[in-house]
């Protein structure tokens, strides 16, 4: 059984937290918690395809320059080659599983800040 007590944690951006639910080269899948105000750097996958579930609050994510804006218990997929950024424009923490098939393990190319 793997649950968010027990799973591998990291810290990534700007004090996020994730956990690896999963984490084979065929299928990631991570819990991640990002606090008010933070983001991560905008970029794309060449091959996998990404899956996005808000558990808690809303999650802002911009995809191919549109704004998308993810509330509790929905989900948006974003596409291998889509350029994208995952953002907390809110007051309040968001928690959310990311579901990538296969892994982004070396699949990641960050772009420049617009």
């Amino acid at each position: 059984m793997i649950s968010k007590d027990n799973a591998e944690h990291y810290v990534w951006g700007d004090n996020c937290d994730g956990w690896y639910l999963v984490n084979r080269k065929d299928m990631l899948v991570i819990h991640e918690k990002m606090p008010p105000g933070t983001c991560e750097k905008r970029h794309y996958h060449s091959v996998s395809r990404q899956f996005f579930f808000v558990l808690q609050g809303e999650l802002s994510m911009e995809l191919e320059g549109k704004m998308h804006e993810i509330k509790t218990q929905q989900g948006r997929e974003i596409p291998p080659g889509s350029a994208h950024q995952a953002s907390n424009n809110t007051q309040s923490p968001v928690e959310f599983i990311v579901i990538s098939q296969p892994s982004t393990r070396g699949d990641r190319t960050d772009l420049p800040a617009s």
